[in-house]
């Protein structure tokens, strides 16, 4: 099953249009969750404030009919049905998608402040969350685009190639492949030439290396590798602005340890060009 959060924003009905997708395209059920405050929802008829109450849930339960409406509509084969759940909408969320495939919010709700990229929901539930967790901006769609994934070549990134193989195969499109190195400095100046060629070449060998068996499980999907020296989030932003969807782990190998979310990831949350999915780790709590 997937799970989609909404709030009434377009960011979530641009969530509930491509989870409704994403659910066809695996063959699986979708269910919508909205997340409100308990009292409403636990206030008797006689309370003193009951119709404040009853004014919240209604609304509540007008937002779930429309983005019901909307994934019947868009995913008329897809099994639909929705929740309203008392809580926190972070909380919440990750509660409910504790034995899902997939956790889809959008990129900001309606309680954010304007002009920013990304709201608290999303910044809360990704890498936090037992399943991925994709990101979707109210972005044109880009049918036929390439699925990027970022590949560090540690092991918490390889749920992130497993996911991004797995969806390139589900989408019927090709697979890009992307690793990224910094040249060391010595003395102030960048390498010479023949160690840089030797450090690329290195980086070249872990790529196919982090990449090794997977072409095996999924025959169908073809492969561009790309190796290339500069930062990962200027690298993978870039690569996002042509991409269906762009796959990258919640941490790697340079984040201390303890980090949930690393720095990466975190970023591209804020400046990716297409729907993200933020992948944790095999061996996560609750990783499917």
């Amino acid at each position: 099953m997937i799970v989609v959060g909404v709030d009434g924003s377009q960011a979530g009905l641009a969530a509930v249009s491509w989870a409704v997708r994403e659910a066809g395209l695996r063959g699986t059920a979708l269910r919508v969750v909205h997340a409100m405050p308990a009292w409403p929802l636990e206030t008797p008829e006689d309370a003193r404030y009951a119709y404040v109450a009853r004014w919240m849930r209604e609304g509540a339960e007008s937002m779930l009919a429309d983005a019901l409406e909307r994934a019947r509509r868009e995913g008329p084969r897809v099994d639909v049905e929705t929740r309203l759940l008392p809580g926190d909408p972070r909380d919440t969320l990750i509660g409910a998608a504790r034995e899902a495939e997939l956790l889809v919010v959008g990129s900001h709700g309606t309680g954010g402040f304007r002009g920013m990229l990304v709201g608290s929901v999303a910044l809360g539930v990704s890498g936090h969350a037992a399943c991925p967790v994709a990101v979707i901006r109210d972005l044109p769609v880009r049918p036929g685009g390439e699925v990027v994934v970022g590949v560090d070549g540690s092991p918490a990134g390889a749920a992130a190639v497993g996911f991004a193989f797995a969806e390139a195969s589900l989408r019927g499109t090709g697979l890009r492949a992307i690793h990224t190195w910094d040249g060391p400095v010595m003395g102030g100046e960048p390498f010479p030439e023949q160690a840089a060629r030797e450090k690329a070449e290195t980086e070249r060998r872990l790529l196919a290396e982090a990449l090794a068996g997977w072409g095996e499980r999924h025959p169908d999907v073809k492969v561009t590798e790309q190796v290339e020296r500069g930062h990962p989030v200027q690298v993978l932003k870039d690569a996002s602005a042509q991409a269906e969807l762009l796959v990258v782990g919640s941490r790697g190998r340079g984040e201390l340890s303890g980090l949930i979310l690393g720095s990466v990831s975190h970023s591209l949350l804020h400046h990716a060009a297409c729907p993200l999915v933020v992948a944790p780790p095999e061996g996560a709590a609750g990783h499917r």
